[in-house]
């Protein structure tokens, strides 16, 4: 009885011998495999580390505005507008003023001898009101008169037209300068129709077959 009980008491020292050395080996080898795992992050470290890492990324790069001049709103909307209209890049609508001016007449009909807005316009009456309100000069209110203006160099060449240069027309014999219209962009003309004031394409042939020449501000003469 005395041997049953000495051979158990060894077995279990025995038991308990190989549970400590088994729990030792397996505790120092997880250490080494933690310590050699190659990113080993505290969820702080992690979140620290990214934040970095877009920092970084961010200075690589510049901040583009949409609006560097500041514009306002209202000046925005006419230049998405008219840039739509014109079929041209909204960075090529610069003249912000000579389009909010255009932007209120549109669609008033046409009235000879009249400048109201939304009653009555005559094509040379606002060319003549839109030059002193847009450009600081003062015209005849007469189509043969805006084409005698010494403030205006005169040419024929269509490939030259640029924004502002005023296009003349001639209707009949009686009449050698019969209308005036403004070239904006991209062959488009600001005009004066039966429709009413309103932007036509130059190319038409109902303004091809009309047109007699241009005339271009004078350096000296703009604002």
């Amino acid at each position: 009885m005395l041997k049953y009980v000495v051979m158990k008491q060894s077995r279990l020292f025995y038991i308990a011998f190989c549970l400590v050395f088994c729990t030792t080996i397996f505790s120092c080898g997880s250490k080494k495999y933690i310590n050699e795992i190659p990113y080993n992050y505290s969820s702080d470290g992690f979140s620290q580390s990214v934040q970095e890492q877009k920092t970084q990324s961010a200075s690589k790069y510049s901040i583009v505005s949409d609006n560097p001049q500041e514009l306002s709103d209202e000046v925005l909307k006419i230049k998405e507008k008219y840039s739509i209209i014109l079929g041209v890049m909204p960075k090529e609508i610069q003249n912000y003023k000579l389009y909010s001016y255009i932007d209120e007449w549109i669609g008033t009909p046409y009235k000879q001898q009249t400048l109201e807005k939304q009653v009555g316009v005559d094509a040379s009456y606002f060319v003549q009101a839109l030059f002193s309100d847009v450009y600081g000069e003062t015209f005849l209110k007469t189509p043969d008169g805006i084409f005698r203006s010494k403030a205006l160099q005169l040419f024929t060449g269509r490939t030259f037209l640029k924004e502002g240069d005023i296009v003349f027309f001639r209707y009949d014999k009686s009449h050698p300068i019969s209308d005036v219209g403004i070239y904006l962009h991209n062959d488009r003309i600001l005009a004066c129709t039966s429709k009413g004031l309103n932007i036509f394409n130059f190319n038409d042939e109902y303004f091809q077959l009309r047109y007699v020449a241009a005339g271009r501000l004078k350096e000296k003469n703009k604002q």
